[in-house]
């Protein structure tokens, strides 16, 4: 049982890295900018050198404890990982910055000191020379992404497009947003190129018909059934039976009432008027066998009794004595 446990655990852990590992791999380096004299300015007002990082999934990813590196040095294998840290800018926790959503950016400034801010490295970056720049991960062993860029005239970036890389003018550099927008832009001119053969359009109109015809068919479905369901109940309060019940109950009520207001009156007069009293209630009931009849199961049991007719004489004649 300890074994199992055991294994369970091995696997829940290679499998938390592994989503961790494909977490890092969608962020890349997206544009570098080394000698800044007229670009962004950081929270003090100085223009430093900047790298901007791209999380290129549609999900957040923090990527706090990250590496940043200018030194080629850390290449070496055999580098034990406490000397490759020492060689490195870790990526600091605290800013909400770090926790790049989908599709999202974030600028650090090289040249700097992590005194100044959360996104201030230490990182060395020269201004009018080639730089090699890489990305860690939390580990400092595995390398994520790396560029070098060649030698930059003042505010000039190199991007990436796509799978290259391209030096953009000064006018043309897009920090913290996605490379070669142009602020004049038509919204047509940026869907035809985002998406040049049209498959993305496509793949979206196809999906708005399929889901407003699934949302049609749920709707009809439901309806029918509501309607079929009300049409039984319906036909269920239409039947036959119900209105011989509800007579029964009326004509039961009415009987009692009259029989309640015969016996008041009797009372009242000191004596109850026999034939009066049985003359009622003869008609009642000759009314209730007359409109209301038997619905319970259609067969209608009698017990017989033996008795003489002279017997039934006597009992209806006795009251004229």
């Amino acid at each position: 049982m300890k074994k199992f446990g055991l294994l369970c655990g091995v696997l829940l852990l290679s499998s938390a890295s592994t989503v961790l590992g494909q977490g890092a791999k969608n962020i890349v380096i997206n544009e570098v900018l080394t000698n800044n004299t007229s670009s962004i300015q950081d929270e003090f007002g100085e223009r430093e050198a900047w790298i901007e990082l791209e999380n290129t999934s549609f999900t957040t990813y923090n990527i706090r404890g990250m590496y940043l590196t200018t030194d080629r040095s850390v290449l070496d294998q055999q580098m034990s990982v406490p000397e490759r840290i020492k060689r490195m800018s870790i990526i600091p926790n605290g800013d909400a910055r770090t926790n790049i959503g989908g599709r999202q950016h974030v600028v650090f400034f090289g040249n700097s000191t992590p005194a100044k801010g959360k996104l201030h490295l230490s990182l060395k970056v020269p201004m009018s020379e080639p730089v090699w720049i890489a990305l860690y991960n939390g580990n400092a062993v595995e390398l994520i992404d790396s560029v070098t860029v060649p030698a930059l005239s003042a505010d000039q970036s190199y991007a990436r497009q796509g799978k290259e890389w391209a030096v953009k003018a000064a006018h043309n550099v897009t920090p913290g947003i996605e490379n070669f927008i142009k602020t004049d832009e038509t919204k047509d001119a940026k869907l035809k190129r985002d998406d040049p053969y049209g498959f993305g359009i496509t793949l979206l109109a196809m999906g708005i018909v399929f889901t407003c015809l699934a949302v049609l068919f749920i709707f009809f479905t439901l309806f029918g059934i509501l309607m079929r369901h009300m049409e039984t109940a319906k036909k269920v309060a239409n039947t036959q039976p119900i209105k011989p019940i509800t007579k029964t109950v009326e004509k039961t009520a009415e009987i009692g009432h009259k029989t309640g207001v015969i016996l008041q009156e009797g009372l009242k007069t000191k004596g109850i008027d026999r034939e009066v009293y049985m003359a009622v209630i003869g008609m009642a009931l000759k009314q209730y066998e007359d409109d209301v009849h038997d619905v319970e199961s259609g067969v209608i049991t009698i017990k017989q009794k033996s008795s003489s007719w002279n017997d039934e004489f006597l009992q209806m004649t006795q009251f004229h004595q």
